[in-house]
């Protein structure tokens, strides 16, 4: 009776923090002392949420679907990743991070990439409200029924 609220709650719970690493990538995105490596300062890396799906490999859920029972569980999150790509390399001599010959290490984080991932994020974590929302009006209606 309650799998598609509790389906629902799990997508809401992983998109909130997938929204909350995103906003933190932005607001580190000129972050050049992020992190104390070896005695030398290293930029913000940018941070990726990683999700799986609840339950049992898709084998599993495609036998389900096939016989017509309830198919997914919702989902969870596995970890949070660093983004392994290099930092961008900028030409300011005058900076107190630049290096020997003039360069500075920003962190891989491109606005635009998080923008868009923020916005994906935020029509998944709406789409799943009207989900619940729908869930939550069905099951009222089924108690006015025994009423």
């Amino acid at each position: 009776m309650f799998h598609s609220l509790n389906t629902s709650a799990s997508a809401l719970t992983a998109g909130r923090l997938r929204m909350d690493v995103i906003s933190s990538n932005m607001a580190n995105v000129d972050t050049t002392r992020g992190k104390l490596v070896d005695g030398q300062w290293q930029p913000y890396r940018r941070k990726m949420v990683v999700q799986q799906p609840l339950g049992n490999s898709f084998s599993s859920h495609l036998s389900k679907a096939m016989n017509q029972s309830k198919v997914g569980n919702g989902v969870k999150v596995t970890g949070i990743v660093e983004d392994n790509t290099p930092f961008q390399l900028v030409y300011n001599p005058d900076h107190p991070d630049a290096n020997e010959e003039g360069y500075v290490a920003l962190p891989n984080v491109d606005p635009l990439k998080e923008m868009v991932d923020l916005i994906s994020a935020t029509r998944s974590y709406e789409a799943n409200v009207t989900v619940l929302n729908a869930s939550k009006g069905m099951l009222m209606k089924a108690l006015e029924i025994g009423k």
